[in-house]
């Protein structure tokens, strides 16, 4: 008998975005106890998919699937979500639309939770517009911001090309196969081998996709939206919503076309060196710590795209918990960044360019704690032991080694020692340069939040065990 309470972590999101809508309308100024709801709503839904991870289900005619995979992107999701709304508690605390900012918030967690459940293509492009949709409104939250507006537009239009990108690709397939479900796309794929309709899928779902997860030269869309919306919807784009393009393609290029793997395998290989050298390069010259952490977000797509490439279990595994673990340091980078950004408008309500970098000179004097936590941050994405970046990183670029790739290990590599440079600067300005003004302390909000978030880097580098075994475990579902 199908078990349908599998799907409880949606259901309970879906019933909590809807009451936050509904209180929203009747609860005046203050609206901070909605984010204390949702967050709640959230830690629910956590515990039940965390318990859930050895489920193997399929449900409503094979059109969501519930497994390793899913489960532990869903974990992924739910934890970055979890961490912005603890950390919008703050953000949202004087602004009359709080309410619409959780409700769409937790409806683009749902939408990346049934982008990770997906087993046929319709529900998969279903699941990415209600993700999409809600993180378009959430880009521009900040309708005073004239870049806030800007990053919405951008992120909107580039959104709607990769969609109609996947759209195209996904009818082409569906033309050769004569269905929509992955499973059934995989048993008729050998229709596709060897035409040029087969070709011309790939070309584009590896576009639509590349759009999603922020590949070179997919990738135009993401350092201006980054920069532009507000701090905290950042760190959801760059750390829950990209992953979302991540567990769709395994989706789609692993299982249903495995049999075009010649194909894209030497596509994503030539896009994970170009990803990953232009986002380290071009981080170098960056003033904006945002706009720093963007082009970093864009070179670790390429790191995790290396798993496409390598198409071995160990790969998937290490590629599937670089996920996990970029999304804590992500999400921590970005939530210091809003911090800082607190810092300085304390300081002059009027102050532009919150997220410069002259603004974190002497931030250890100024927030100890905040400095620390950053520092943590920057050496785990750069591969610092003991951190998730560290474990991640060996996982995956051990598994590009032992299948022969050692010309890729090798740039990841260099890629990784690029990415001290502009790392260590930031740790510079922290811990090495004169602070102007006296100290601060950080609002509980965004304190709670980064304790979480360092947490979680810390574990997973300490005690990696249990993390590559459900890594590796989801692996299992790809192979």
């Amino acid at each position: 008998m199908t078990n349908y309470m599998l799907l409880a972590p949606e259901l309970i999101l879906t019933l909590v975005a809807l009451t936050t809508m509904m209180v929203g309308l009747f609860i005046g100024k203050n609206k901070t106890i909605l984010g204390y709801f949702a967050s709640i709503g959230l830690v629910a839904a956590l515990s039940l998919t965390v318990s859930s991870l050895n489920a193997n289900e399929t449900l409503f005619y094979g059109t969501l699937t519930i497994d390793a995979l899913s489960q532990f992107f869903k974990i992924v999701f739910i934890s970055v979500s979890l961490l912005v709304t603890i950390a919008s508690i703050k953000y949202t605390e004087n602004d009359q639309n709080a309410d619409s900012f959780f409700t769409l918030l937790l409806f683009s967690t749902i939408g990346m939770m049934v982008v990770a459940s997906a087993n046929d293509l319709v529900t998969l492009f279903v699941g990415f517009e209600l993700a999409s949709l809600s993180t378009y409104a959430l880009a521009g939250f900040d309708k005073k911001d004239p870049k806030s507006i800007e990053a919405a537009m951008k992120y909107f239009i580039i959104g709607s090309l990769s969609s109609a990108l996947m759209l195209f690709g996904i009818s082409f397939v569906y033309g050769m196969t004569g269905t929509t479900s992955i499973p059934g796309i995989a048993e008729n794929a050998g229709a596709l081998v060897g035409s040029p309709v087969g070709l011309i899928a790939v070309v584009m779902l590896i576009a639509g996709f590349g759009f999603k997860m922020a590949l070179v030269p997919f990738h135009m869309w993401a350092p201006d939206t980054y920069q532009g919306a507000p701090t905290v919807v950042s760190a959801l784009l760059a750390a829950g919503s990209k992953k979302m393009g991540f567990v769709a393609a395994f989706r789609v290029f692993v299982v249903a076309l495995a049999v075009l793997s010649p194909t894209w395998q030497t596509a994503f290989a030539i896009l994970a060196v170009i990803t990953m050298t232009l986002g380290n390069v071009v981080a170098i010259s960056q003033t904006s710590v945002k706009r720093m952490l963007a082009y970093s977000s864009v070179a670790q797509a390429g790191y995790i795209a290396m798993a496409f490439a390598v198409m071995t279990p160990m790969a998937f595994a290490g590629g599937i918990l670089y996920t996990l673990s970029h999304a804590f340091m992500k999400t921590g980078a970005f939530l210091v960044v809003a911090v800082v950004g607190y810092m300085v408008l304390s300081d002059n309500k009027n102050a532009k360019d919150i997220d410069h970098i002259d603004n974190f000179k002497g931030l250890s004097k100024r927030m100890p704690f905040t400095a620390f936590a950053m520092m943590v941050f920057v050496f785990a994405l750069s591969g610092i032991p003991p951190t998730a970046g560290y474990i991640s990183k060996f996982v995956l670029f051990s598994s590009t080694i032992e299948a022969g790739l050692v010309w890729l290990a090798v740039i990841a590599i260099l890629n990784s020692a690029i990415s001290l440079y502009y790392y260590a600067r930031v740790v510079k300005y922290m811990y090495f340069l004169p602070a102007i003004g006296g100290k601060v302390s950080e609002p509980a909000p965004y304190a709670i939040a980064l304790i979480l978030a360092l947490a979680g880097v810390l574990v997973i580098g300490i005690w990696p065990e249990p993390f590559v075994y459900w890594a590796m475990e989801a692996a299992k579902v790809l192979i």
